[in-house]
């Protein structure tokens, strides 16, 4: 078999990315076993959902969401930051400590009693997905009067 450093492509960004999913598998099981988690509602859910964003967004693979996976993110979510914001986000989430926010400081974050701009934003697109926004059944009867 041959050793990690030769492989290539595909094979090496599969490990990689399996590499990743276990390291926040491994925190998550340190936040489902800690007290201060224990009565939060469907925590394992809230987990795995959050694995599966922070993965999303981790786009150099190295377990922390950079600048401009940040800024991937509020765009994708329609809502797009200046650099200067998402380094204010970034110092919110992080307390300071630097200019990646890392999967431990993102649960926190998201899991913690404190409205961070991120977990609001965050909260805000998972809300707007789950909900559907059309009205059941056929639409209401309009004669020509009623139309603009």
């Amino acid at each position: 078999m041959p050793s990690n450093k030769n492989m290539q492509g595909g094979k090496a960004f599969g490990l990689l990315k399996e590499q990743q999913k276990q390291k926040l598998e491994e925190i998550n099981k340190e936040y489902l076993e800690d007290q201060k988690y224990r009565d939060e509602e469907g925590l394992a859910e809230k987990l795995e959902s959050l694995k599966n964003k922070y993965a999303e967004f981790d786009l150099n693979d190295e377990g922390e969401i950079e600048m401009m996976g940040l800024k991937r993110m509020m765009e994708k979510l329609g809502v797009p930051k200046t650099h200067l914001e998402l380094k204010k986000m970034i110092v919110e989430v992080t307390g300071d400590s630097g200019n990646t926010i890392n999967y431990r400081d993102f649960v926190k974050m998201m899991l913690g009693k404190r409205s961070a701009v991120l977990k609001l934003v965050l909260l805000f697109e998972d809300k707007a997905n789950s909900t559907p926004c059309k009205p059941d059944g056929p639409p209401p009867k309009r004669d020509i009067t009623s139309l603009p």
